[in-house]
């Protein structure tokens, strides 16, 4: 069910996180075509300020998610600019793999845990609040297929992205608890947390490289941001705690 004009974003306010990538220069575009006011999170100040440059509605931050304390300055300084935060779309990724079960490290999962987890747990402490408050608020991840169908070698890595689901179905249902506890407040549910599941990425650079290949199953990652952008126009209570599974 639809609850805003398909596309059309006007008066909000998103963070994208690991906007750096080629998932997240996508969902940022996509955002900002839609008329959000997008916060594009990434790590490096020079490419940030390279790839947004010139776009209207994109204001680059720099931070580390990794770290906790930062997240919470990153939320205190897109409040003081903004005075809202609106959604969280958080595209921080990484893949680390083994041969076998038994080559899996402890390196790796250090890794997986870090980058995956962890990252995702900081920001969504921060935002959280923003995020119930808010009467768009929109949460969403993109997990894999691998959960469900883990390899030997990829244990670590479906083992994190199981992680991160389980995270964001806790933070679905603290969003349907509060919104039962304003009992003077009768609106519907008002905020989502949702996880998107895909195969893996393609992006046109990825098939000018390897015109040959056919990439069957992949999720073009601009078709992952039109679906993005359509979690902000759909009803809170058709997608809090939906897992949704992309072509």
């Amino acid at each position: 069910m639809s609850r805003r004009p398909a596309g059309e974003l006007d008066g909000l306010v998103v963070v994208v996180t690991g906007a750096t990538g080629s998932a997240g220069r996508a969902a940022v575009r996509a955002l900002a075509a839609g008329g959000a006011e997008v916060v594009a999170v990434g790590r490096d100040e020079h490419r940030l300020a390279t790839l947004f440059d010139g776009i209207d509605g994109v204001h680059p931050q720099v931070a580390d998610l990794g770290d906790g304390p930062r997240c919470l300055a990153l939320a205190e300084r897109i409040r003081g600019r903004h005075h809202r935060i609106d959604g969280l779309v958080h595209l921080v990724g990484g893949w680390r793999g083994a041969p076998r079960f038994t080559a899996n490290s402890d390196e790796d999962w250090a890794f997986l845990s870090h980058t995956l987890v962890d990252s995702l747990r900081h920001i969504t402490v921060a935002l959280h609040d923003d995020l119930a408050a808010s009467p768009d608020g929109r949460a969403v991840i993109v997990s894999a297929t691998a959960v469900g169908s883990p390899t030997p070698g990829g244990a670590g890595y479906a083992a994190a992205k199981a992680a991160t689901e389980g995270w964001m179905l806790a933070m679905a249902e603290s969003f349907v608890r509060l919104q039962s506890r304003a009992k003077t407040d009768p609106t519907p549910q008002r905020s989502a947390a949702t996880v998107l599941v895909i195969k893996a990425l393609v992006d046109q650079g990825m098939r000018d490289a390897a015109p040959e290949k056919t990439f069957a199953g992949f999720t073009d990652v601009a078709v992952l941001a039109d679906q993005i952008v359509e979690l902000f126009t759909t009803e809170a209570a058709d997608i809090n705690g939906a897992r949704i599974v992309l072509a």
